[in-house]
């Protein structure tokens, strides 16, 4: 049985020595412990070193895609010639079938084969012969950087410098035909002043100066394939009654060189937006589905590349143009911006002003995803996009129609006070009715006498016992009583309050008033005083 092992520096063919070891992948492991038992396994039976480079990634890449190089095809015709009844043992299985399919080897591809394989790479610096190990390790290297190089598939058409470039000039085009056609109007303004107003084209507007001069030549010049016909007439009209300068020949000569200018750049402008529209079409379609040729292109040239923009997240690349009032906010503590470049899509202008917002996160979050697809997959396909865009008009027309659109989440509603203040209804008591009792008419003065033997008086209604005096108490118990004393009577005093202006305190004088009554006894009111105190 033979053996094909691909190496960086060439094909080699070994032959098994012993074919039965080989269906016990456990004893390979013991086979190839040594080098010395390593070669008393396989014996070198060819080896095809590569020429440089070139050759080896060429032979690499197409055994990695499961094709026959034309140097492997080579090497297998001299075995053919030898060892056609030979069996191949192979470590890729779609390479077995390839060489099955066109030179008619029979070919081995088994756990063992891989173990064998293993085996062979261990001491391959002992098994081929010639070949130092320094030149096996340049080469290895070379092949695995031409190899990844080969991988990242950079082709002519997804070259995205090209891009950068058209938008930038696109836009730079944009200011100076802008100024231009200002400089332009202003120019010949001068001369016919109401052509400006008339004519709003600026495209048109240049193409009537190139082909009229001046207004006097109006009448005799056929605007037809430049104006529309009531737009004619009345730049006809006008140039009869302009309020205009005159001018001289050169001065409409460099207008209409300037007018030139504008025609051409203009054509020039179209035929840049088509080839940026084709490039950003073969280079990231998905994107262009959803954002927009344009909006697109800003992007990947304000990135740097589209390798580049794909490795930033969603929340960067809805903001991504508005850096200064995204640092602005941030240092001012005010909210941030919503949206960048991004703004500028189809998607984000055809919704409310109030919705901007949702729109613009959703299309970024849509377009990170297509920006990653386009930059990394190896095949090329605008279902991503298409699905994608379907999904956000769904949910923009839902948003402006006030539904919530999307994924029907419950939202609770607010909450508020539904209690209600319950009044006692009387009317549902129940009562017994009272019975009323008669008044009896009684005798005052029995009533009386009865009071008075238990010593009981009525007073406001109420009973209350009768306080005895002391004459009462003392002709009770037999004794006499003794005079009593004259009343002291009260007379009214007049106060006379003195003022004192030294301290704040004012004090009522003490009055002592001599009064005789019938008994000539002396009187005299207890003495008052009064303090007022000034807050």
């Amino acid at each position: 049985m033979l053996v094909l092992f691909e190496s960086p520096s060439g094909y080699a063919i070994f032959k098994m020595l012993d074919e039965s070891k080989v269906e016990a992948a456990e004893d390979l492991n013991e086979i190839f412990s040594t080098p010395e038992n390593a070669a008393n396994a396989v014996k070198l039976k060819h080896f095809k070193k590569f020429e440089d480079t070139t050759e080896a990634l060429a032979a690499t890449t197409a055994a990695v895609e499961g094709k026959l190089s034309k140097s492997l095809k080579k090497v297998l015709k001299k075995i053919v010639a030898k060892d056609a009844h030979e069996r191949l043992a192979v470590a890729d299985a779609k390479l077995g079938q390839a060489i099955k399919e066109k030179m008619n080897l029979t070919c081995v591809y088994s756990p063992a084969t891989q173990e064998l394989m293993r085996g062979i790479r261990a001491h391959v610096d002992s098994l081929i012969s010639g070949l130092p190990e320094r030149d096996m390790t340049a080469m290895a290297l070379g092949l695995a950087h031409s190899l990844s190089r080969y991988k990242l598939k950079f082709s002519p058409d997804k070259v995205d410098t090209m891009i950068v470039q058209a938008i930038s000039l696109l836009d730079d085009l944009d200011k100076e035909l802008n100024n231009y056609i200002m400089r332009c109007r202003e120019w010949y303004g001068w001369h016919f002043p109401e052509v400006g107003k008339v004519v709003t084209d600026h495209l048109a507007f240049a193409k009537v100066i190139k082909k009229m001069g001046v207004r006097t030549n109006a009448e005799s010049c056929d605007l037809s394939d430049v104006l529309p016909e009531e737009i004619e007439k009345e730049v006809v009209a006008l140039a009869q009654i302009s309020m205009g300068t005159e001018i001289s020949e050169e001065d409409i000569m460099n207008i209409t060189y300037l007018a030139d200018q504008i025609i051409e750049i203009t054509e020039y402008r179209g035929q840049l937006y088509d080839y940026l529209k084709n490039r950003m079409a073969a280079i990231a379609p998905n994107l262009t589905l959803l954002v927009g040729e344009l909006v697109g292109a800003r992007l990947i040239a304000h990135a740097g590349s589209l390798l580049n923009l794909a490795k930033h997240p969603a929340s960067t690349v809805q903001i991504l143009g508005a850096e200064k009032a995204l640092f602005r906010a941030l240092k001012t503590r005010k909210d941030t911006p919503k949206y960048g470049l991004i703004y500028h899509a189809s998607l984000v202008g055809q919704s409310n002003p109030k919705n901007k917002g949702k729109i613009s996160r959703m299309l970024a979050a849509k377009c990170s995803l297509a920006i990653r697809y386009d930059a990394l997959a190896e095949e090329s396909s605008t279902e991503m996009g298409i699905e994608h865009r379907a999904k956000l008009e769904a949910r923009l027309r839902s948003m402006d129609e006030g539904g919530k659109g999307g994924k029907t989440t419950h939202r609770p509603d607010k909450w508020t006070n539904k209690s209600e203040l319950k009044m006692y209804d009387s009317a549902q008591d129940f009562t017994i009715p009272a019975k009323k009792r008669k008044i009896e008419e009684i005798d005052e003065s029995l009533v009386q006498e009865e009071l008075d033997t238990s010593g009981l008086i009525v007073s406001d209604g109420n009973l209350q016992t009768k306080k005895k005096s002391k004459k009462d108490k003392k002709e009770k118990e037999g004794e006499e009583p003794t005079p009593s004393k004259p009343k002291k009577k009260k007379i009214k005093l007049e106060e006379s309050i003195e003022v004192e202006q030294s301290t704040p305190k004012l004090k009522k004088k003490k009055k002592k008033v001599k009064d005789e009554d019938s008994n000539g006894v002396d009187t005299a009111d207890d003495t008052l005083e009064v303090k007022f105190v000034r807050f």
